[in-house]
C-alpha cells in the first residue's frame, strides 16, 4: 500500500535537527540551527506556521513537547549550552516561562517524564551531567547527576508503567536511559540514597548494563512503551552504525543486549511506535525504516521511507 509523503516549507534558514508532534497531533514543532524553533497547526494535509520562538543563542539540536494535562508547554534545548521552555496563552502568545542555563556546554537532548511523574524534565549534555528539573512549588527545582566524562548526547524516561517502577513499599521509581560519546547506554534509577535537589548525584544511581555494546558514540536511546511485555525494552543507535536492542527480563535484573542491525550509514535517531511494537530508525543516508519484532524475537523490516 502506497504510503503519502507531505512536504513542509518550513521556511528555516538552515538545517532542521528535530520535528515533534503535540500529544494530539495538531501542532508540529521544528528546530533548526538558524536558533528558531517553528510552530506549525496541523489540519489534514496543510501545515500553518503559526509562531516563531526565539531565544537561543546557538543552534536547538531537539524540542520536547510536555503533556496536555500541564498546558501547552514546550522545551527546546541548544549548543548555548541552555534549556528553553515556551508556554502558550491567549490568541496564540507564546511566553519564555523558565530558562535553564545550568550545564558548562552544549545540551544535545530533553525529554519530559510520564506525566504520572509530575512536571518534570531530563536535560544531556555535553559536560558529561544530565539534570532533571521539576516544576513544583511554583518554582523550578534542579538536580542532577554525573553520567560521564566526555559528553551525553541523549535522554529518554522510562515509561511509568515500566517492569519494576514500583518498589514493594509502594513509592515509584524513576528510571532513564542515556546515550555517551564513550560509547556506553547506561541506565539510571532514582532511589532513595540520600542526596538533596542540586546536589550531585541527588539519590540517582545506575544499573547493571552487560552484553555487547556499541563501538562509537550513541547518538540516541529510546525506551519502548510498555505494552503488556514480560520485561523492559530499550533501543540504542551509534555512529558504528549499529542498532542494539537492551532488555531487562527481571525485576532489578540485568540488562542484556542484541544487535538489532548493522546499517550502511551511521544511525542518528530510534523512536518507538505509541504501542512499543515498531521502532523507526533513521540513519545518515537519509533514509528512514521502520521495523518489527516477529514471534522469534528477530526483527523484520515492514517499511521505509527514502530521500528523494
Amino acid at each position: 500500500m502506497a504510503t503519502s509523503l507531505v512536504s513542509i516549507d518550513t521556511q528555516h534558514d538552515d538545517m532542521i535537527h528535530d520535528s515533534q508532534f503535540d500529544y494530539y497531533a495538531k501542532r508540529l514543532a521544528t528546530c533548526s540551527s538558524d536558533r528558531t524553533v517553528k510552530i506549525f497547526d496541523v489540519a489534514g494535509e496543510r501545515f500553518h506556521n503559526s509562531a516563531t520562538l526565539t531565544g537561543h543563542e546557538g543552534p536547538v539540536w531537539q524540542i520536547s513537547w510536555a503533556h496536555p494535562k500541564f498546558g501547552t508547554l514546550l522545551a527546546s534545548c541548544s549548543y548555548d549550552g541552555s534549556v528553553i521552555i515556551h508556554k502558550e496563552g491567549p490568541q496564540n502568545a507564546w511566553a519564555v516561562v523558565y530558562e535553564h542555563k545550568f550545564h558548562d556546554s552544549s545540551v544535545n537532548s530533553i525529554s519530559w517524564a510520564p506525566h504520572e511523574y509530575g512536571l518534570l524534565l531530563a536535560c544531556a549534555s555535553s559536560d558529561g551531567r544530565v539534570s532533571i528539573l521539576e516544576y513544583k512549588g511554583e518554582d523550578w527545582i534542579c538536580q542532577f547527576f554525573v553520567n560521564d566524562m566526555l559528553g551525553c548526547n541523549a535522554v529518554s524516561w522510562a515509561p511509568s508503567d515500566a517492569m519494576g517502577g514500583v518498589n514493594t513499599d509502594g513509592t515509584i521509581v524513576k528510571r532513564v536511559v542515556t546515550g555517551s560519546c564513550d560509547n556506553v547506554t547506561r541506565v539510571w534509577r532514582h532511589g532513595h540514597l540520600g542526596g538533596g535537589l542540586g546536589e550531585e548525584g541527588a539519590g540517582w544511581q545506575e544499573e547493571s548494563m552487560k552484553g555487547l555494546g556499541h563501538t562509537d558514540w550513541v547518538r540516541d536511546v529510546a525506551w519502548a512503551p510498555n505494552t503488556a511485555m514480560p520485561y523492559n525494552m530499550i533501543a540504542s543507535c551509534s555512529e558504528d552504525r549499529g542498532v542494539f536492542i537492551w532488555k531487562q527480563s527481571e525485576v532489578d535484573g540485568v540488562w542484556g543486549s542484541t544487535l538489532m542491525r548493522t546499517f550502511e550509514a551511521p544511525v542518528w535517531r530510534v523512536s518507538w511506535s505509541v504501542t512499543g511494537s515498531v521502532l523507526a530508525v533513521s540513519t545518515g543516508d537519509h533514509n528512514v525504516s521502520l521495523w518489527k519484532q516477529s514471534v522469534d524475537e528477530t526483527w523484520i523490516q515492514i517499511s521505509a521511507v527514502e530521500d528523494s
